[in-house]
């Protein structure tokens, strides 16, 4: 079956409809083919997709923006409704929909700066002050034909007039944009996302046309990429060609813009496949919804005593089962802190000496697992030592570091010796240091920050020249 098959799983084809204009106000051209003509039909449509979404008990208090999908409503209109729903009916005066040109090549980006936009529903009026102030603030112009047919804003709006009646549009289109213009995009958006009642929407697909379950990796990858904010591999990946995101300038200028208006969580929503609503599995289309949260922070993560005595000894059993009979410990727990994903080292020591450490930086799996993981590589895969032998078990002394996530900043003078952990990145090369290394070495920032460079192999100067710079917390305990 021709992927044209229905008009709007992904990035489709679509005969030529012709465009009417009302003096500023921008006709409906997807009514019909991405959703439905029908106001009747449609308000049911939308309203179903949002009342099958439960609202979370306790919503935060601060959404700064929504990452949602863009195809036809029949493959990624329940997906949208994740984001929608969190928003719903929240008193939010604007929505700055930032959208990618699928069929309309420029450079920089297009605002439809005046009037409105016209769906089934009615008109959402564009806030003509905030858009002609972003239009100072990114240089943007005013283009019409950017927008004559182009779907990945109009079929944000019939959701928007659902969700947040009350509130106007500004409607942006992004063509052509590089690093540079990307970056001056989110400085743009973050000064918007600062501001109570303003709400920025970025409209973007996922992978396309891989196998279904190799887009179903690709796009697992990508969704950790923004949940963890890394905007610059998000850039990198986009500067390559990679398939991973229609709309992915705007999206990596809204996870940099809201880190700049402080964003602590970009959290997952939902995610499908046109799969699953019959289209076919050999060549599929990703959606997601996300929503960037800001705030106050959540309650820093902590562990009881009892909780850091039962992961102390689960590595040691961990450890000596592997040891004596190759077998990995097999542990069940209900405790909430234990299940919770969290990054963490293991650090095996022997008469005060090092006899091995490693650990997974990112919260990939379950704590109480990631010790007995990190705890049986620590003991037989560090290449820096023989793996323990039976022999060794009774001497050995553990320490646990469980990790907050990674946090990359601009400026190594943020860097906090016995506080943060380090990470120093560049070019595929990576080197950690746990924050009590400098401490028990007493290094300096600026020999920290030389030897997790050194760490990563490669030259010491590296954070000075490029690399990129992580840090986080822990914490630690033996």
């Amino acid at each position: 079956m021709k992927r044209t098959w229905v008009a709007g799983f992904g990035v489709l084809l679509i005969l030529a409809t012709s465009l009417a204009w009302s003096q500023t106000v921008r006709k409906s051209v997807f009514a019909g083919q991405f959703y439905d003509g029908d106001p009747a039909r449609l308000a049911v449509q939308i309203n179903r997709f949002l009342g099958a979404v439960d609202r979370p008990p306790n919503p935060p208090d601060r959404i700064l923006a929504l990452i949602v999908p863009h195809a036809g409503y029949v493959y990624s209109g329940q997906t949208a409704a994740y984001g929608y729903r969190l928003v719903q009916g929240r008193n939010i005066d604007s929505v700055v929909i930032v959208a990618p040109s699928h069929r309309y090549a420029f450079n920089g980006g297009a605002v439809w700066a005046q009037g409105g936009f016209e769906t089934p529903l009615g008109t959402a009026a564009v806030d003509e002050a905030l858009a002609a102030e972003f239009i100072r603030e990114t240089g943007y112009r005013s283009i019409p034909d950017a927008f004559a047919e182009e779907h990945s804003v109009e079929v944000q709006v019939p959701f928007i007039q659902a969700a947040l009646p009350e509130s106007k549009i500004v409607p942006v289109v992004l063509g052509g944009l590089n690093e540079r213009g990307i970056r001056s995009l989110a400085v743009a958006l973050a000064k918007l996302m600062s501001r109570p009642g303003v709400l920025v929407v970025a409209s973007t697909d996922m992978s396309h046309y891989l196998p279904k379950d190799r887009a179903n990796q690709v796009d697992s990858e990508t969704a950790s990429l923004i949940r963890g904010f890394k905007a610059d591999a998000l850039i990198r990946k986009l500067a390559a060609g990679e398939n991973i995101l229609c709309g992915g300038a705007g999206v990596a200028a809204v996870l940099l813009a809201g880190q700049k208006a402080g964003a602590v969580e970009a959290r997952l929503l939902h995610y499908a496949d046109s799969s699953e609503a019959g289209g076919p599995a050999d060549g599929v289309v990703g959606y997601l919804a996300a929503a960037v949260i800001g705030g106050e922070r959540p309650p820093d993560f902590s562990l009881s005593p009892n909780e850091k005595k039962e992961l102390l000894g689960l590595a040691r059993r961990a450890v000596e089962t592997f040891v004596r009979s190759g077998k990995v410990l097999e542990y069940e727990t209900k405790d909430p802190n234990l299940l919770a994903a969290r990054g963490a080292f293991v650090t095996l020591k022997k008469s005060g000496g090092l006899r091995g450490c490693i650990g997974f930086i990112e919260p990939v799996f379950p704590l109480a697992r990631a010790v007995i993981q990190a705890a049986v590589y620590a003991a037989t895969e560090d290449p820096r030592f023989p793996a323990v032998g039976e022999t060794e078990l009774a001497e050995l002394e553990y320490e646990i570091s469980v990790l907050t996530p990674l946090r990359r900043i601009p400026d190594p003078k943020e860097v906090r010796v016995g506080t943060h952990g380090l990470v120093i990145a560049q070019g595929g090369r990576r080197g950690l240091l746990l924050p009590q290394v400098p401490i028990e070495e007493g290094w300096d920032r600026e020999t920290f920050l030389r030897q997790a460079c050194y760490k990563a192999g490669l030259p010491e100067t590296a954070w000075q020249t490029g690399a990129e710079i992580y840090v986080f917390e822990a914490i630690v305990f033996h």
